[in-house]
């Protein structure tokens, strides 16, 4: 049975990787630990806790932990994600309190008690969990593994030229985890799910449709004529949940001549991290670049050892966005299904 311990902020595609892992029976959620990111990290667990009683799951721990990154200010992306982090959906305020642990001490403590069992999932800023290596260095070998979404190597940013949007709200954090894995086992090193493979998972509105079918719910239509900021009319609640976000993910990407898509960068890690999709990877040394003005958050990957320092991660190469879709697909429409059809009045839906 794998089990996560998951650090998000959640976020349009946080919140389809946390449905994902809700879906599979098998995957343990040991916690979710929350960091400032796409939102403030109380708005995160907001969401996460929604989401989990949502999915009827109320009962997994929700901790806060960094609210401001390292060294540099806060900087959050609502224009991306929607004011709330989960675009045009609306979701109840949660009945489940925000854990009273720290999510420092959510890490280290699940770590310690579970040596060798858990796997860190990390979807956002890696703020907390260069923290959690400051409280306790030997983490990276008592977890069972890390695997990142984060990073661009050879490939264009998405928040600037170079930079990809999680390291870039916080690239000190970013050094100091890279850094702590250095010389490690291969088998030991994080897989670092960067862009040039989440870029790859495309969301697009036949996507939705073939989820609404799995769910056995009415067709649900997400097209680029459609008035911008239309709801979803579905009755599973969601269905029209996951619709009302991705209609805005897919809205921000098209302003940017991205098409009407929307990249699922978390749920593949998500996927990838519990062995459900196949993928690639490489050895490298990577050095996340902190000073230069216009560099910083810049990730660098010496794949050929030209620096001579050891490797510190394991960059996906390859994967299959097709077989990806299909698993996220088939699972979430299954728990969509079990979620029923009746929408909670404070959806805003009738």
């Amino acid at each position: 049975m794998p089990s996560i311990l998951m650090d998000v902020d959640t976020g349009i595609d946080d919140a389809l990787a946390l449905v994902y892992l809700l879906s599979r029976p098998e995957v343990r959620i040991e916690a979710i630990t929350c960091t400032a990111g796409n939102v403030g990290a109380r708005q995160v667990a907001l969401n996460n806790l929604a989401l989990l009683e949502l999915c009827g799951r109320a009962g997994v721990e929700v901790a806060v932990g960094a609210e401001v990154p390292l060294e540099i200010p806060l900087v959050t992306t609502e224009e991306t994600h929607g004011p709330q982090g989960i675009g045009y959906a609306v979701l109840p305020l949660p009945k489940q309190e925000i854990s009273p642990r720290h999510a420092v001490d959510v890490w280290v403590e699940t770590a310690r008690a579970r040596p060798g069992e858990v796997t860190g999932l990390i979807t956002g800023p890696l703020t907390n969990f260069a923290l959690a290596l400051r409280a306790e260095p030997d983490l990276p070998k008592l977890l069972k593994g890390l695997v990142i979404m984060g990073g661009s190597f050879n490939y264009q940013g998405n928040t600037t030229p170079t930079a990809e949007w999680n390291v870039s709200v916080d690239p000190h954090a970013a050094a100091e985890v890279f850094a702590a894995y250095s010389g490690l086992p291969e088998a030991s090193l994080p897989v670092v799910c960067a862009l040039e493979t989440t870029e790859r998972i495309e969301l697009r509105p036949e996507h939705l449709q073939r989820l609404a079918e799995a769910a056995g719910a009415e067709p649900e239509l997400v097209l680029p004529e459609q008035p911008e900021g239309q709801r979803s009319g579905s009755g599973n609640p969601l269905v029209a949940c996951l619709s009302d976000a991705i209609r805005f993910y897919m809205e921000f990407h098209r302003l940017y001549d991205q098409g009407y898509i929307a990249h699922m960068h978390d749920a593949f890690a998500a996927a990838a991290a519990i062995g459900r999709t196949p993928f690639g990877t490489r050895p490298a040394t990577v050095h996340v670049e902190t000073e230069s003005p216009r560099l910083v958050g810049t990730t660098v990957a010496d794949f050929r050892s030209i620096w001579k320092e050891p490797f510190n991660a394991r960059i996906v190469t390859s994967n299959d966005p097709e077989q990806c879709f299909d698993e996220l697909i088939s699972s979430v429409g299954g728990l969509a299904a079990a979620v029923g059809t009746t929408v909670p009045q404070a959806n805003g839906r009738s």
